[in-house]
């Protein structure tokens, strides 16, 4: 009960740190922050996510400065955006909210950029459904790293979502399992002026304003491979 009761309050404490940093930190801003990632870590020549698996995957989802804090075990809160493929392109963005505990020895915080690649339809049906569980409602596994790391890995078969995290300039495969993904309905208030469903936004392709750097990203650096 102590350590559920301390879980809780570093959850709390996590979240009230994200919403007095929502003031400046607009949803608007937030799809910038998502192409600014992007852009940043598939551009390394010999880091990032394969090309083959990012062009493989049917809905991006990225979350700046992810929060972690914690001690012995920790806590996990951030609000992300995310897009999926459609037939006439990525999809408008949709906001949502990445709230988890984990045990281990963690001491300290640390803001991580996460970005989380839905694999296959079922993963994109949870996404849709705008709330679920990853490792419950939907298997999640450490992405592989690197531009030729695809060849040598079973990701294909490994997870409906692969995970991967950036902290301190080092960016590697996350696990994940745990954290509850959920729309975030003031955020979408926020940007498109009116609140709507996440599976309509994921399936709608207007090209709302303030969509296009994040847009364009994915259409950069996920283009169809193969294998789809």
């Amino acid at each position: 009960m102590k350590k559920l009761l301390l879980l809780t309050v570093v959850l709390g404490l996590a979240a009230s740190c994200f919403a007095a940093d929502d003031e400046d930190n607009k949803a608007a801003d937030r799809v910038k922050s998502a192409s600014t990632i992007l852009e940043e870590i598939q551009a390394a020549p010999d880091t990032g996510i394969p090309d083959e698996v990012m062009g493989s995957a049917e809905c991006v989802a990225v979350v700046p400065s992810m929060l972690k804090a914690g001690f012995v075990f920790g806590a996990r809160y951030g609000r992300g955006v995310a897009s999926c493929r459609t037939a006439k392109g990525w999809s408008d963005p949709a906001f949502f909210t990445v709230q988890g505990g984990s045990f281990g020895l963690q001491i300290g915080g640390q803001a991580v950029d996460l970005i989380m690649l839905i694999m296959n339809q079922r993963g994109m049906e949870n996404l849709l459904n705008s709330k679920f569980k990853l490792g419950a409602d939907a298997s999640v596994a450490a992405g592989p790293v690197g531009r030729h790391a695809a060849a040598d890995t079973d990701w294909q078969m490994r997870a409906q979502i692969l995970s991967y995290s950036r902290a301190r300039g080092i960016f590697a495969g996350l696990e994940l399992n745990g954290a509850v993904i959920k729309m975030d309905r003031e955020s979408t208030r926020e940007f498109y002026g009116r609140m709507q469903p996440f599976s309509t936004t994921l399936t709608t392709v207007s090209s709302p304003n303030g969509s296009f750097p994040f847009l364009q990203s994915l259409a950069k650096w996920a283009k169809l491979t193969g294998n789809k």
